[in-house]
């Protein structure tokens, strides 16, 4: 045989495989959309005897508000079952009918406070989960995955699944659902989600997005939409990896801590004295042996270090740390840690100086607080406002 004969056997053996390749995955392909259509695993509460079949709760009905008067009202009584203005791409817009239709129930004046308070509980649970799934999957910083489901699912069968896809590297990843009710919400057990929407948050404080992480993600979320019967809507990897930079430069260019020192007048203090001080001070001492001071919401203002190990027995100085862009301007956190320093400097026989060991004088610390200020207008005007839920995500 001569090399061209040999040649062509060649390629026509591997055209071959090549067919009979395809024909088994069409093959495949199609098995498991038959086994996904018959499935006795999908949602049959929705199929239950006496409950509505599945193709009456994908569209709910809207809720109206009453009326409080039996004249026709000409205007729209605001929707508060809306998403924000910044929820997920997707979500349905809800615009509340007149409340002049024909459909809508009138509420005699005498009912009218009754109603008012059965509808106030409505309104800040819908409020309450409009909000909880917009700063879960957040189109400002979270790349967003949507997921078209085959038919409806419930909670408690896809959470499991979910489970297995909650970090890529150090970047979370969230999952939320569009109830049955309109609403979009963190997927519950009692739920009941007719569309889904992922999202892996593209910066954190320490990196950006990466290349890997994003290849990682596209592997297991495909693996993940096998699993629940959905098919996901990938971005382009370039698009996204350009937003992961700029808001990592943004994050990078606003990781601000500020630090103002306690140093001793005299001999260092003992570390047994200073922990009876910062008590009666407010401080609460953390597991991990740092002082913080706490906000009143289970959080905290500021921390306090002692600049020594635990094996220590005395130190000439102490460290007051503020993370600025965690916390929210109305909480003054600066000038909290100030008003703490000086009366410290009173109970410890103690001046506070830079990180130079330099006094700092009321006119250098009055200045630094008008630097902060400028600094929460800059994140206010990047819509990642100090201590949001945004910014405590990003400056994680």
């Amino acid at each position: 045989m001569t090399d061209l004969q040999i040649t062509l056997f060649g390629a026509g053996g591997v055209f071959i495989v090549g067919v009979f390749s395809y024909n088994k995955w069409q093959e495949y392909k199609a098995k498991k959309s038959v086994e996904r259509a018959f499935s006795t695993d999908h949602d049959d509460v929705l199929m239950r005897e006496g409950e509505a079949p599945v193709a009456d709760v994908q569209e709910p009905v809207l809720r109206q508000e009453p009326r409080f008067d039996a004249a026709p009202a000409a205007k729209a009584e605001p929707s508060f079952g809306a998403p924000p203005a910044a929820a997920v791409t997707d979500a349905p817009v809800h615009a509340e009918p007149s409340l002049g239709d024909a459909a809508a129930p009138v509420v005699s004046p005498a009912a009218a406070p009754a109603a008012a308070a059965a509808a106030a509980p409505v309104r800040e649970e819908v409020s309450a989960a409009s909000e909880q799934a917009t700063s879960l999957v957040d189109p400002l910083i979270d790349c967003l995955l949507p997921l078209s489901l085959e038919a409806p699912v419930r909670g408690d069968k896809i959470l499991p699944v979910l489970q297995t896809l909650r970090l890529v590297g150090n970047k979370p990843v969230h999952f939320i659902g569009l109830h049955v009710n309109g609403d979009w919400e963190p997927i519950t057990h009692g739920g009941v989600y007719t569309k889904m929407q992922g999202g892996v948050q593209l910066a954190s404080r320490s990196t950006a997005l990466n290349e890997l992480e994003y290849s990682e993600l596209v592997t297991r979320l495909r693996g993940v939409a096998d699993d629940i019967g959905a098919e996901p809507e990938v971005p382009d990897m370039m698009e996204v990896m350009a937003e992961a930079r700029n808001l990592h430069r943004f994050v990078a260019g606003h990781d601000a801590q500020l630090g103002v020192n306690l140093h001793t007048n005299g001999a260092p203090w003992a570390i047994s004295t200073l922990l009876v001080a910062l008590e009666k001070q407010g401080f609460d001492v953390r597991p991990d042996g740092r002082f913080v001071m706490p906000d009143g919401d289970g959080s905290y203002l500021f921390s306090l270090s002692t600049n020594v190990t635990l094996a220590e027995e005395t130190t000439p100085r102490l460290t007051l740390l503020l993370d600025v862009p965690c916390v929210a301007p109305a909480r003054d956190g600066f000038g909290a840690m100030i008003a703490c320093a000086k009366s410290l400097v009173g109970r410890l026989d103690a001046t506070i100086v830079d990180d130079y060991n330099q006094a700092l004088s009321d006119a250098a610390l009055a200045e630094i607080a008008g630097q902060v200020q400028e600094f929460y207008q800059e994140m206010d005007a990047a819509d990642i406002p100090a201590g949001s839920t945004r910014a405590l995500r990003l400056f994680s």
